[in-house]
């Protein structure tokens, strides 16, 4: 991926440095895993084009006041999200009960934390990586406010908010039923909306066209604002 490893190695060598915590800073000094690596370089990266927001090993306490570290963090404006490689090796395959046990008081703790979380199947990133990003895209879209810079009317803030939430190609008949508007002004909607670069048309029949979400384009990043709630 063109771009990706100069832009990589700043933002990682941005954390170490930044970083007072000696525990988490040793952990990024020794690099990330390579489930994250590859699914920044094949997932995130493609998807969002930089890395704002997200912060790799991420310090969490648990119930014992002892400490975890979440593979990827992304907190924007405050906000909390954590995504987690899920490896399938031997030990994946094989997992006892007292570390099923452990997978599972984790996810919990993030979830009583305030945490939305993301787990993502290693195997998915190498052979799912188009359903991978629209994932990213949808799980971005939980911090995102409906509102943008120039000001996108209510019910195409609500598009997008559809559009992210069900992750698939829809036609403007399936918008029309959801916002209780005709299907000719659904279709105007989804057309500002394609001229913006915020959704793109993803087959050519004209009666029976559908839409979804651009790839996280510059434009469309440009267009979002981070939710201050």
């Amino acid at each position: 991926m063109s771009g990706f490893a100069q832009k990589y190695e700043a933002w990682l060598q941005s954390q170490i440095a930044a970083e007072k915590n000696h525990r988490r800073r040793e952990i990024l000094e020794k690099g990330l895993g390579h489930g994250t690596v590859e699914f920044l370089r094949t997932i995130w990266f493609p998807t969002v084009r930089n890395f704002d927001y997200l912060y790799p090993e991420w310090e969490v306490r648990d119930f014992h006041n002892g400490y975890r570290y979440v593979d990827l963090a992304y907190m924007p404006g405050g906000l909390k999200g954590g995504i987690e490689i899920q490896g399938y090796g031997p030990h994946a395959r094989d997992l006892d009960v007292r570390r099923f046990k452990d997978l599972c008081w984790r996810h919990c703790l993030l979830a009583l934390g305030g945490w939305t979380f993301l787990p993502i199947a290693y195997p998915s990133i190498q052979e799912e990586p188009e359903r991978c990003r629209q994932l990213v895209l949808a799980f971005i879209g939980r911090f995102m406010s409906p509102d943008s810079p120039d000001q996108l009317a209510a019910l195409e803030a609500e598009t997008l908010r559809y559009a992210r939430r069900v992750m698939r190609p829809f036609p403007a008949t399936e918008l029309a039923s959801h916002l209780r508007v005709t299907v000719r002004y659904a279709r105007r909607l989804l057309q500002h909306l394609a001229e913006l670069e915020l959704v793109r048309v993803t087959n050519g029949k004209q009666r029976n066209r559908l839409y979804g979400l651009t790839e996280m384009s510059d434009s469309y990043a440009g267009k979002l604002q981070v939710s201050k709630k």
